[in-house]
Protein backbone atom coordinates (compact mmCIF):
# COMPACT_ATOMS: atom_id res chain seq x y z
CA UNK A 1 0.00 0.00 0.00
CA UNK A 2 2.96 2.54 0.73
CA UNK A 3 3.89 1.76 -2.41
CA UNK A 4 0.99 3.01 -4.45
CA UNK A 5 1.16 5.74 -2.42
CA UNK A 6 4.39 6.86 -3.60
CA UNK A 7 4.25 5.85 -7.21
CA UNK A 8 0.90 7.93 -7.08
CA UNK A 9 3.25 10.63 -5.41
CA UNK A 10 5.58 10.39 -8.18
CA UNK A 11 3.26 10.73 -10.73
CA UNK A 12 1.05 13.64 -9.52
CA UNK A 13 4.86 15.44 -9.15
CA UNK A 14 5.76 14.28 -12.59
CA UNK A 15 2.47 15.50 -13.77
CA UNK A 16 2.36 18.76 -12.47
CA UNK A 17 6.06 19.59 -13.78
CA UNK A 18 4.98 18.26 -16.97
CA UNK A 19 2.08 21.26 -17.39
CA UNK A 20 4.86 23.34 -16.29
CA UNK A 21 7.09 22.75 -18.61
CA UNK A 22 4.27 22.60 -21.10
CA UNK A 23 3.35 26.26 -20.67
CA UNK A 24 7.14 27.38 -20.83
CA UNK A 25 6.80 25.83 -23.89
CA UNK A 26 4.68 27.48 -25.31
CA UNK A 27 6.64 30.69 -25.58
CA UNK A 28 9.01 29.41 -27.25
CA UNK A 29 6.62 27.66 -29.94
CA UNK A 30 5.54 31.33 -31.00
CA UNK A 31 8.64 32.88 -31.18
CA UNK A 32 10.08 29.96 -33.35
CA UNK A 33 6.43 30.28 -35.18
CA UNK A 34 7.00 34.27 -35.44
CA UNK A 35 10.68 33.66 -37.06
CA UNK A 36 9.52 30.99 -39.48
CA UNK A 37 6.92 33.23 -40.59
CA UNK A 38 9.06 36.36 -41.10
CA UNK A 39 11.62 33.60 -43.33
CA UNK A 40 8.27 32.66 -45.42
CA UNK A 41 7.36 36.50 -46.07
CA UNK A 42 10.64 36.92 -47.51
CA UNK A 43 10.26 34.27 -49.85
CA UNK A 44 6.90 35.09 -50.58
CA UNK A 45 8.28 38.45 -51.86
CA UNK A 46 11.37 36.66 -53.46
CA UNK A 47 9.17 34.59 -55.54
CA UNK A 48 6.49 37.32 -56.55
CA UNK A 49 9.49 39.79 -57.24
CA UNK A 50 11.07 37.48 -59.55
CA UNK A 51 9.41 34.42 -60.59
CA UNK A 52 6.07 35.89 -61.04
CA UNK A 53 4.35 32.60 -60.44
CA UNK A 54 0.98 32.60 -59.32
CA UNK A 55 0.29 32.73 -55.55
CA UNK A 56 -1.36 29.39 -55.07
CA UNK A 57 2.21 27.74 -56.66
CA UNK A 58 3.92 30.17 -54.66
CA UNK A 59 2.35 29.14 -51.53
CA UNK A 60 2.74 25.13 -52.08
CA UNK A 61 6.55 26.02 -52.66
CA UNK A 62 6.68 27.83 -49.39
CA UNK A 63 4.51 25.01 -47.42
CA UNK A 64 7.09 22.63 -48.53
CA UNK A 65 10.01 24.13 -47.05
CA UNK A 66 8.44 25.35 -43.52
CA UNK A 67 7.62 23.93 -40.11
CA UNK A 68 4.38 22.35 -40.31
CA UNK A 69 1.89 25.30 -38.20
CA UNK A 70 3.17 28.34 -40.75
CA UNK A 71 2.82 25.57 -43.83
CA UNK A 72 -0.89 25.00 -42.16
CA UNK A 73 -1.44 28.51 -43.00
CA UNK A 74 -0.48 28.24 -46.82
CA UNK A 75 -2.03 25.27 -47.62
CA UNK A 76 -5.46 26.50 -45.84
CA UNK A 77 -4.64 30.21 -48.07
CA UNK A 78 -3.90 27.69 -51.21
CA UNK A 79 -7.26 25.43 -51.11
CA UNK A 80 -9.02 28.60 -50.24
CA UNK A 81 -8.04 30.68 -53.38
CA UNK A 82 -10.27 28.60 -55.35
CA UNK A 83 -13.19 29.52 -54.13
CA UNK A 84 -12.27 33.77 -52.43
CA UNK A 85 -9.91 36.34 -53.17
CA UNK A 86 -6.48 36.03 -52.34
CA UNK A 87 -6.98 38.47 -49.58
CA UNK A 88 -9.49 36.77 -48.00
CA UNK A 89 -8.56 33.30 -48.29
CA UNK A 90 -5.21 34.49 -46.38
CA UNK A 91 -7.18 36.11 -43.49
CA UNK A 92 -9.08 32.95 -43.34
CA UNK A 93 -6.60 30.89 -43.42
CA UNK A 94 -4.34 32.98 -40.96
CA UNK A 95 -7.48 32.95 -38.42
CA UNK A 96 -8.41 28.81 -38.78
CA UNK A 97 -4.28 28.78 -38.11
CA UNK A 98 -3.99 25.92 -35.09
CA UNK A 99 -0.74 25.34 -32.96
CA UNK A 100 1.00 28.66 -33.74
CA UNK A 101 1.01 29.91 -30.33
CA UNK A 102 0.30 33.32 -31.97
CA UNK A 103 -1.63 35.80 -30.03
CA UNK A 104 -4.52 38.09 -31.29
CA UNK A 105 -2.29 40.70 -31.62
CA UNK A 106 0.57 38.55 -34.20
CA UNK A 107 -2.28 36.92 -35.82
CA UNK A 108 -3.78 40.62 -36.80
CA UNK A 109 0.09 41.52 -37.80
CA UNK A 110 0.04 38.74 -39.98
CA UNK A 111 -3.23 39.01 -41.35
CA UNK A 112 -2.96 42.48 -42.62
CA UNK A 113 -1.12 41.16 -45.59
CA UNK A 114 -4.26 39.72 -46.84
CA UNK A 115 -5.10 43.88 -47.45
CA UNK A 116 -3.21 43.91 -50.75
CA UNK A 117 -2.36 40.37 -51.77
CA UNK A 118 -3.25 39.62 -54.94
CA UNK A 119 -5.66 43.10 -55.40
CA UNK A 120 -1.99 45.02 -56.60
CA UNK A 121 0.72 44.87 -58.51
CA UNK A 122 3.96 43.07 -57.72
CA UNK A 123 5.28 46.48 -56.41
CA UNK A 124 2.84 46.77 -53.65
CA UNK A 125 2.58 43.49 -52.68
CA UNK A 126 6.26 43.38 -52.21
CA UNK A 127 5.89 46.87 -49.99
CA UNK A 128 2.73 45.54 -47.75
CA UNK A 129 4.85 42.48 -47.31
CA UNK A 130 7.79 44.37 -45.97
CA UNK A 131 5.89 46.57 -43.59
CA UNK A 132 4.16 43.08 -42.62
CA UNK A 133 8.10 41.82 -41.38
CA UNK A 134 8.84 45.29 -39.67
CA UNK A 135 5.68 44.50 -37.48
CA UNK A 136 6.44 40.72 -37.18
CA UNK A 137 10.24 42.10 -36.14
CA UNK A 138 8.50 44.01 -33.05
CA UNK A 139 6.19 41.14 -32.47
CA UNK A 140 9.26 38.80 -32.67
CA UNK A 141 11.12 41.18 -29.90
CA UNK A 142 8.52 40.96 -27.70
CA UNK A 143 8.00 37.44 -27.73
CA UNK A 144 11.57 37.01 -26.89
CA UNK A 145 11.09 39.06 -24.24
CA UNK A 146 8.11 37.11 -22.85
CA UNK A 147 9.94 33.96 -23.61
CA UNK A 148 12.70 34.59 -20.99
CA UNK A 149 10.81 35.99 -18.68
CA UNK A 150 7.89 33.58 -18.06
CA UNK A 151 9.70 30.20 -19.29
CA UNK A 152 12.12 29.81 -16.17
CA UNK A 153 8.93 30.86 -14.24
CA UNK A 154 6.16 28.74 -15.84
CA UNK A 155 9.22 25.50 -15.34
CA UNK A 156 9.52 26.59 -11.48
CA UNK A 157 6.11 27.12 -10.80
CA UNK A 158 5.54 23.39 -12.09
CA UNK A 159 8.33 21.50 -9.74
CA UNK A 160 7.48 23.75 -7.11
CA UNK A 161 3.75 23.14 -7.43
CA UNK A 162 4.65 19.05 -7.91
CA UNK A 163 6.54 18.96 -4.65
CA UNK A 164 4.03 21.18 -2.76
CA UNK A 165 1.29 18.71 -3.70
CA UNK A 166 3.23 15.52 -2.99
CA UNK A 167 4.52 17.16 0.62
CA UNK A 168 0.80 18.10 1.20
CA UNK A 169 -0.35 14.88 0.37
CA UNK A 170 2.20 12.72 2.04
Amino acid sequence: MLVLKWFMLCALFGGIAYLGRNMSNQYQTRVNNLKEMRGSLNMLQTKIKYTYMPLPDIFEEIASSCSLAVANIFNKAREKMQRVTAGQAWEEAVEEAKNTGFQQEDNNTIKALGKLLGKTDAEGQISEIELVQVFLETQIQKAEEECQKNQKLYKTLGVVGGLGMVILLA
